[in-house]
């Protein structure tokens, strides 16, 4: 059941109490803990409603989360991946996930643009001018507050399931943390939301309105790009490289010059 990317098993369980899910983590692994950590603080309003699965052990030491079975078929690769109603549920359950608690960051900017030099300092096969320009770019970026909420990290159709009524559910906590509302646009954004017409506008209908402020978009759009290409080429997955090669084309291609203006005129009235 795991996708077999990371440290990561996934088995399913037949039980004397039903179907459960068993996750096990190998030691580099992260996900574990921050599934965990999702489960006792955000996913209840999901569980009451049967759009997410109840935690029913956890053991942190262990790397290893077990969760009840929740019925339904991957959205990914079905007729329901193209069906507006399951943009408009998800962009609905994710403005309820969001909702639940906020806080305010000032180091979350600054320490996002770090994350995404060390990624550029890493090995890596984007073009060396490329690499440049991001590097340039990343570091005349400004730093302002952010306003961060519980987002699940990974939110695309691969992550959502469908039932036998075209009810839309939720699974894979294991990036779920506290982070801009606007990053769990990102993978919609280079996926779904350019395969599927109208999809975009359904997701907003349901989460109500449009959390993407345009500067911070654009920042977490060359983040992503980066990432994935970089993160991509260490575990050899050759088609998801590619994908981070097209999103830093994009990016770059689409705001070089209003998001160079845009940076160094914030960066002249940013005092923090």
């Amino acid at each position: 059941m795991s996708w077999g990317l990371v440290s990561t098993t996934v088995l399913e369980v037949d039980t004397d109490d039903g179907l459960l899910v068993v996750k096990a983590g190998g030691t580099p692994d992260r996900h574990i803990g921050r599934e965990i950590s999702a489960h006792e603080r955000w996913t209840a309003p999901w569980v009451r409603c049967g759009r997410a699965a109840r935690m029913v052990f956890a053991d942190r030491a262990t790397k290893l989360v077990v969760t009840e079975y929740l019925p339904g078929r991957l959205v990914l690769g079905t007729a329901a991946s193209s069906r507006l109603d399951v943009y408009e549920q998800a962009g609905a359950l994710l403005a309820q996930f969001h909702r639940q608690e906020h806080v305010v960051d000032e180091g979350y900017e600054r320490s996002a643009n770090t994350k995404t030099l060390r990624w550029l300092a890493a090995p890596h096969r984007i073009g060396p001018d490329v690499a440049g320009r991001l590097r340039s770019m990343v570091e005349g970026w400004p730093t302002p507050t952010a306003t961060l909420v519980p987002t699940h990290g990974d939110w695309q159709s691969r992550n959502w399931l469908a039932d036998d009524i075209g009810v839309v559910k939720v699974i894979d906590f294991g990036r779920a943390a506290m982070r801009p509302a606007g990053e769990d646009f990102e993978r919609l954004a280079v996926r779904e939301f350019l395969r599927v017409p109208g999809a975009e506008q359904a997701f907003l209908r349901g989460y109500g309105e449009d959390p993407r402020e345009e500067d911070a978009w654009f920042r977490r759009r060359v983040r992503a790009a980066v990432a994935v290409a970089v993160w991509a080429f260490h575990v050899g997955d050759d088609c998801y490289e590619a994908e981070g090669h097209r999103m830093i084309a994009e990016a770059l291609g689409r705001f070089p010059v209003r998001s160079m203006r845009s940076s160094a005129t914030s960066s002249r009235s940013w005092t923090g």
